[in-house]
């Protein structure tokens, strides 16, 4: 299973009401680093597909859930267990930091 486009309409019956934690991918069509960041993220969506959900949100085309959260850059990635955010990371990261992370934080 790789990462799901999320909207505005979808955000939360996808990341609020699941029964998996749930990283969100907030990023930008214009922005480099998410462009770096998104395989990365795409990967270990099915790597880590038991574990966790993985989701993405264009603040572009969804702007309600990045403003609600506060996300003042992109990319900026949360982990939200029980519909609530239980850590934030801004900006890019390898891979296996990224994977730390995400362990970490379940």
């Amino acid at each position: 299973m790789s990462s799901v486009a999320v909207d505005d309409t979808q955000f939360e019956a996808e990341v609020l009401n699941s029964d998996k934690p749930v990283v969100v991918d907030f990023w930008a069509e214009w922005c480099g680093p998410c462009k770096q960041l998104s395989p990365l993220v795409d990967e270990l969506a099915g790597e880590m597909a038991d574990k966790v959900k993985v989701v993405k949100v264009n603040i572009e085309e969804a702007p309600e859930a990045p403003t609600k959260y506060g996300v003042r850059g992109v990319p900026t990635l949360m982990i939200f267990r029980g519909g609530e955010v239980v850590d934030t990371r801004v900006g890019g990261m390898p891979k296996s930091q990224l994977a730390e992370w995400i362990e970490g934080a379940l």
